[in-house]
């Protein structure tokens, strides 16, 4: 549980009560974009500072943000606001021989992540980024991880995760450090999302990595 004596932060809480009213009736954020320096920071631990039913509004808002984008992951920093605070969800596809390992993901609220590798094997496959609208590139992850985060109501989780919900939750963690996916991907393969469909996501890329169709987070 997040500590007993933690004391809401009211200029926060006003903030961030602000920043959801902005989504009006239909809840919906405008997403952050690469060159904003929110994303680019080191966040802020959340340990109470927001209350109950704020915090329970601004889940429900990226939750949604995200969905409508669409998306499997949202963090607060692309949102433009410095909590370590994430939403994630992903659901299996109808292709059965997709390489990428995809997992029922249901939704997830992941606050104070981190993740360390649970072995050396590692997976390249197209990434998006709702940050990075428009294009995507081939970005090497962990396979396996061994991920940890707080809930909602503070409780600690430890979890194994394989394969896309891996990388989810690395891509979501890394966001909450200041890193976007590109800082690290196959810059040759860098392409806008209509090339990809046409040219590479049946043929190889022009790197040593896989060649599948990502999705944005």
């Amino acid at each position: 549980m997040f500590g007993k004596n933690t004391k809401v932060d009211l200029e926060l809480n006003r903030i961030v009560e602000q920043l959801i009213k902005t989504g009006g009736k239909e809840k919906i954020l405008p997403i952050v974009q690469s060159g904003e320096p929110v994303l680019r920071q080191q966040t802020m631990a959340y340990n109470g500072q927001l209350s109950k039913r704020t915090l329970v509004k601004l889940i429900d808002t990226m939750h949604t943000t995200m969905l409508e984008a669409p998306g499997v992951g949202l963090a607060a920093t692309q949102i433009g606001l410095g909590l370590a605070l994430a939403v994630v969800e992903d659901h299996v596809r109808d292709d059965e021989d997709d390489p990428r390992e995809i997992a029922e993901f249901p939704f997830h609220v992941i606050i104070n992540p981190k993740y360390t590798p649970a072995s050396d094997k590692t997976a390249s496959f197209y990434e998006g980024c709702l940050s990075f609208d428009g294009y995507q590139a081939v970005r090497k992850r962990w396979l396996d991880i061994d991920a940890e985060w707080d809930d909602e109501d503070g409780n600690r989780h430890k979890e194994r995760l394989h394969g896309w919900p891996a990388r989810i939750f690395q891509h979501e963690t890394d966001h909450l450090s200041g890193e976007l996916y590109i800082d690290r991907a196959e810059i040759r393969s860098l392409t806008t999302y209509e090339n990809l469909e046409d040219y590479w996501c049946n043929d190889p890329v022009p790197t040593e990595a896989a060649e599948e169709l990502g999705f944005a987070l």
